[in-house]
């Protein structure tokens, strides 16, 4: 069975990522770890370290990019949860044979280099769920 070591990041999507990094890093003091664009998600993302964890803010490049569908749909807000794995393809293996509904069944790089799949809603009760590999 594969490891989660732990929550990677909790994915908040804005409108404005300048202005959501003011109140962050302004009003709770979070650092701004710089931003990165990417591409194949039509998003502008900016992670804040926060303890051993990280908040992403994701800003949607695009008007038909799924970060402007999601505020579109819900508004802003909390968008995924990420839960850091220590092997990504045995996760992905693991989850499906058990019956899981995955979005991705290969991973695919995300935001600061890391593999990424991401677990359907429909198998989370309703929280679109990230898996993460990354060593840092």
């Amino acid at each position: 069975m594969f490891n989660v070591s732990r929550v990677d990041h909790v994915g908040i999507a804005v409108r404005n990522l300048a202005e959501a990094k003011k109140f962050y890093t302004g009003m709770l003091g979070l650092r701004d770890g710089g931003e990165e664009v990417v591409e194949e998600q039509k998003v502008r993302v900016c992670f804040l370290p926060c303890g051993d964890s990280e908040i992403e803010l994701l800003e949607s490049t695009s008007d038909d990019g799924p970060i402007a569908k999601f505020i579109e749909k819900k508004g802003e807000g909390i968008q995924h949860i990420a839960l850091r794995v220590d092997n990504i393809e045995q996760a992905i293996a693991d989850l499906k044979a058990r019956g899981v509904r995955m979005i991705d069944e290969t991973p695919r790089y995300g935001a600061g280099g890391a593999r990424i799949a991401f677990v359907h809603p429909k198998s989370t009760g309703g929280i679109l769920l990230e898996l993460s590999e990354r060593h840092s």
